[in-house]
């Protein structure tokens, strides 16, 4: 995140550009049964696999965990992330059911140095998340402060640099990187959880490894991890995202057969493309190569995204994925040049309802 000045004007209001009238209906809610998708692959012993994964129905334990840094007598000290923390900690209890005893809150005023964003407490805050997940749980992570990004060392992005978020001590003990984001929150989780992140910081895009990454219309844009595995897995991706199934089961099956005797290959593609069956959707506030803004609204210290985020679902509580994209876009786009991004640890039907 990056400091910013006082915008003019006021966010859009309900109506505005159309931008945020109720549809007709509410969205349909997810499908509750198994959703396999993408080509069909040999597995061990010959058998045919399929990738496959479950949408959450969130009707299970809820559980949050909300971390807000200002970087007190830092030199790029922000104003405006505790308050995100607490703003998006009231807004779960109000609109999503959680209950205040099951949202962990770090910020840099806190008392108990437990409650600190160290980067410790902050892994053992995501690991407390994440911890004994359930099919249809529904865990929140939200994020306010610094973030940046750092040269790729073990070749999993496309652009040579993985993304990272900073806590408060990350002069002593760094950064924390987004595979290391990735493999505390999503790889733990079984089919049918939900986590849900929202990413208010710079270079945040990308930042929890999913590689599922959509456009406003609702489309897969180029899975920003498919490099990694090579041209074959991308043109089979890429051709599975135009539906073009034909291509993509040749392409897969040229790729398998280079990979045939050779295991660890195998398990490389598939790090690479970090596909979960887990129900995993990362909001976040700029792409990988923007910065986000630490503002005001309201005379209020805030980041904007999360401003935006709270905005648009207190104004419709029912969106499906591609209308909130489109709205939390809408309400950034006449004061901020940064681009909320939606990611997804699987293909997603953006029509569908947004649960959390």
């Amino acid at each position: 995140m990056s400091p910013a000045g006082p915008p003019p004007g006021v966010p859009p209001r309900p109506g505005a550009r159309g931008q945020f009238a109720p549809p007709p209906g509410p969205p349909p809610r997810p499908p509750t049964h198994q959703q396999n998708y993408g080509p069909t692959m040999q597995g061990p012993d010959r058998q045919q696999m399929q990738p496959y994964f479950q949408y959450s129905q969130c009707t299970g334990r809820k559980r949050a965990l909300c971390i807000g840094i200002n970087y007190f007598g830092q030199s790029a000290e922000l104003k405006g992330c505790i308050n995100d923390a607490h703003n998006v900690k009231r807004f779960l209890c109000s609109q999503f059911g959680y209950k205040s005893e099951d949202i962990v809150m770090l910020t840099d005023d806190a008392q108990n140095p437990r409650q600190i964003p160290t980067k410790q407490n902050m892994i053992e805050a995501m690991q407390w998340l994440v911890r004994d997940a359930k099919p249809h749980d529904s865990l929140f992570f939200h994020y306010s402060g610094h973030g940046g990004q750092t040269k790729d060392l073990d070749g999993d992005e496309a652009d040579g640099y993985d993304e990272v978020i900073y806590p408060v001590d990350f002069k002593q003990a760094s950064h924390i990187v987004d595979d290391m984001l990735h493999d505390i929150m999503v790889k733990p989780l079984p089919p049918g959880c939900r986590l849900t992140a929202i990413f208010d910081s710079c270079h945040s895009g990308s930042v929890l490894d999913l590689p599922y990454i959509y456009s406003t219309e609702g489309k897969i844009k180029e899975p920003n991890l498919a490099a990694e595995a090579g041209q074959g897995l991308l043109s089979a991706v890429s051709s599975y995202a135009r539906g073009d199934m034909g291509s993509a089961f040749s392409s897969v099956s040229g790729l398998f057969k280079t990979a045939t005797g050779s295991g660890q290959r195998a398990e490389k593609i598939a790090r690479a493309t970090k596909t979960s069956p887990a129900d995993v959707i990362s909001w976040s506030g700029c792409k990988d190569s923007q910065t986000s803004a630490d503002t005001f609204e309201a005379g209020t210290a805030t980041g904007a995204m999360s401003f935006a985020f709270i905005s648009a679902l207190s104004q419709n509580p029912q969106q499906s994925y591609q209308q909130l994209l489109s709205n939390l876009r809408a309400i950034l786009r006449d004061k901020y040049s940064q681009k909320p991004q939606l990611s997804a640890s699987h293909p997603i039907d953006t029509s569908l309802l947004f649960i959390c």
